[in-house]
């Protein structure tokens, strides 16, 4: 009689919530997303903008006027995404997506919504859909 071993789950690699986010997920407002998906894309989500600022700054002669073309167009490629990923974090806590406007608020408005990613995760279903695996 033979035993049969079901395969580990492998394990996802750091970039892979990043792809994730913006190849799987690129537009899909519903449902959730957990703590580690929204930190690990918001961690590679930086090395990407610090890269594409470097690159600016090298690649002009004049350092009076800068002008960040690049991370400008990488800005408007991630910025569907990004607000996809932050408005299924909400979804995650039990929050319409419409808390997102909370950004708008002069001087707190990014702070709250910071602190409104870092809570945890509503536990099992909700209106929103399942609970995330990962």
């Amino acid at each position: 009689m033979d035993i049969i071993i079901p395969p580990k789950k492998k394990k996802p690699s750091p970039f892979s919530w990043y792809e994730k986010v913006v190849f799987e997920k690129y537009a899909k407002f519903s449902g959730r997303a957990s703590r580690r998906e929204y930190w690990w894309f918001t961690l590679f989500n930086v090395i990407v903008y610090c890269i594409t600022i470097f690159l600016d700054i090298k690649i002009q002669n004049n350092l009076d006027d800068y002008m960040f073309y690049l991370t400008a167009i990488y800005f408007i490629l991630i910025f569907i995404p990004m607000l996809a990923l932050q408005i299924r974090r909400l979804h995650d806590i039990g929050c319409s997506g419409w808390f997102e406007l909370i950004i708008f608020i002069p001087s707190i408005g990014s702070l709250i919504l910071l602190i409104m990613h870092c809570l945890p995760s509503e536990s099992g279903n909700n209106k929103y859909g399942t609970q995330p695996d990962y």
